[in-house]
């Protein structure tokens, strides 16, 4: 519309029912658009919803378990990580050691994991393989894309 003084601006703003927005005030002179502010900012909301809803949040779930945990209990975790895989969450898989165990942590607790790796082989991909985090030995595995 071109170059207004500001009385001008709002005074044609008023004429036609609607409010003047500043959209730029770092420029010389600065921007303005008239518009119905209250219908864009219900546009502006919108747009975040459905920005929002299609967005996916990744979770990172737990399984927690020991050296001397049996095999079916094993079976049972490692089920329990593939259906927080099929949800597409990331799993933190813990072993914790107490007391003397930790001297087992290189032999028992490694071959472990290394099962749990192998059984998740098909759904999962390992985001950090098992490192010792003072008593205890932690692997990321996320879900496979």
């Amino acid at each position: 519309m071109g170059i207004f003084t500001s009385k001008d601006a709002l005074a044609k703003a008023n004429e036609e029912g609607l409010d003047l927005v500043e959209v730029s005030a770092n420029a010389n002179p600065a921007v303005c658009r008239i518009m119905n502010y209250d219908k864009f900012r219900y546009e502006q909301k919108k747009k975040q919803q459905e920005a929002k809803k299609k967005q996916t949040t990744v979770e990172t779930k737990e399984i927690k378990f020991r050296p001397k945990t049996e095999e079916h209990d094993l079976n049972f975790k490692i089920k329990n990580i593939k259906k927080f895989l099929g949800q597409k969450n990331k799993v933190k898989i813990t072993m914790r050691f107490r007391g003397r165990e930790i001297v087992y942590s290189q032999s028992v607790g490694m071959e472990a994991m290394q099962k749990i790796a192998e059984a998740l082989e098909d759904e999962a991909t390992i985001l950090q393989p098992p490192k010792m985090e003072g008593r205890q030995m932690v692997m990321f595995v996320g879900p496979k894309t």
